[in-house]
């Protein structure tokens, strides 16, 4: 399950980041706390899909196929994405989506890294599985 860590970080930079809570909530920022907190409980919900799954470096241990991982192969990395950029509307810290940027291709290094484990592992499975998602 994702840790404190994310909202605690987003908690801080609120409080201690000068001018940030002077600056008005307009739609654009409440869209993008909304976005930020959907996506957030979306990424909890999928780490717990994943179960004992999860892991740091690539390593094939069962094929998750259902939940979110029945229509996306990497909804982690999806939903995190989306939590990002509503971080960046709700605090306006648009310099950011350079870090986004980022944080997409190391994500889509990993992502490729994964799948080749996977494909190593589960062989025609895989591929198939792969034919019945997005990403």
């Amino acid at each position: 399950m994702p840790s404190i860590a994310i909202p605690l970080v987003v908690l801080l930079l609120y409080l201690f980041v000068p001018g940030l809570r002077e600056q008005p909530w307009t739609a654009l920022r409440i869209s993008g706390a909304v976005l930020a907190l959907i996506a957030y409980g979306l990424v909890t919900t999928a780490r717990i899909q994943l179960g004992d799954s999860f892991t740091v470096r690539p390593r094939a241990t069962e094929l998750v196929t259902h939940g979110f991982y029945a229509r996306i192969r990497n909804p982690m990395y999806v939903f995190m994405d989306l939590m990002v950029l509503g971080l960046i509307l709700a605090l306006r810290g648009y310099w950011f989506l350079v870090i986004l940027g980022v944080l997409m291709v190391l994500q889509t290094r990993q992502a490729r890294r994964e799948s080749k484990v996977l494909q190593e592992k589960f062989g025609r499975t895989y591929l198939e599985y792969r034919k019945q998602t997005w990403f």
